[in-house]
């Protein structure tokens, strides 16, 4: 699909993998509307590219509201980045004992659940389009080699992002009929806010552990590959690892 003209749509748009995709889709051209749990993190990306931005807690029903907001801007979005997440630790029984389960339950709830949310929803308005191309929209969601190899202490995180990967296909399948494409991206280890919570030394130890390049991943790199997805026509239905064939560990 061009990207160019087209309008577009990124949750967690307001920082890391999210902004540097709102940033890579606007350089391309594209009207972007930044989705944030953070009002001002999204007005701080999208004053950057001249873009929308809007507070959206991906969890809800009321997200319909704010892809319709962005419509009404930019026109229904073709394009569809889900970046919103969150990343918190815990094991099935740690110090203080079983991990609560409302602890479990956000973290499906704002990675899995949010993620299909977003889905379906601009999914149902990208349906109504005219097709370009006999294409009408593109959705690419944001999974994790967690996915695959999940980590002492990320089981909640490992679950929601192995359900993403499990949405993939056949949301796919699901949406062929009507043009749509679906995709996810399984990073590794990324520079996002998240990691600016950790030590420099703790950070040079993860980039040691990937193989080639070794170094963490930078978000531009992520976003460079959410646009190529776009733009290629034959990549459906596929996660896509992106890593630096780095295979994570127990710890």
């Amino acid at each position: 699909m061009d990207i160019s003209g087209i309008a577009g749509v990124v949750t967690g748009g307001g920082s890391g993998l999210g902004a540097a995709t709102a940033r890579a889709l606007a350089e391309k051209g594209a009207k972007v509307t930044v989705l944030d749990i953070s009002l001002d993190a999204a007005r701080a990306v999208a004053e950057e590219i001249g873009g929308l931005a809007l507070a959206c807690d991906v969890t809800q029903e009321t997200a319909a509201d704010a892809l319709d907001e962005a419509a009404e801007v930019h026109g229904t979005a073709r394009v569809l980045v889900n970046c919103a997440g969150i990343a918190p630790s815990g094991r099935t029984v740690g110090r203080e004992g079983a991990l609560p389960l409302a602890d479990y339950a956000k973290v499906i709830n704002v990675n899995l659940i949010g993620t299909f949310n977003m889905l379906r929803l601009a999914a149902a308005r990208m349906a109504k389009l005219d097709p370009i191309d006999g294409e009408r929209g593109v959705i690419i969601n944001t999974a994790s080699i967690a996915a695959y190899e999940g980590q002492i202490g990320q089981v909640a995180y490992a679950s929601s992002k192995g359900g993403v990967v499990g949405m993939t296909l056949p949301a796919a399948r699901d949406l062929a009929s009507s043009g749509i494409r679906v995709n996810a991206i399984a990073p590794g280890i990324f520079m996002t806010p998240m990691l600016m919570t950790v030590s420099e030394d703790y950070r040079q130890s993860l980039a040691a552990q990937v193989p080639f390049p070794s170094r963490l991943g930078d978000p531009a790199e992520f976003a460079s590959l959410a646009v190529h997805i776009v733009e290629n026509r034959m990549i459906n239905g596929e996660t896509i690892r992106l890593d630096g064939a780095l295979r994570m560990g127990p710890r």
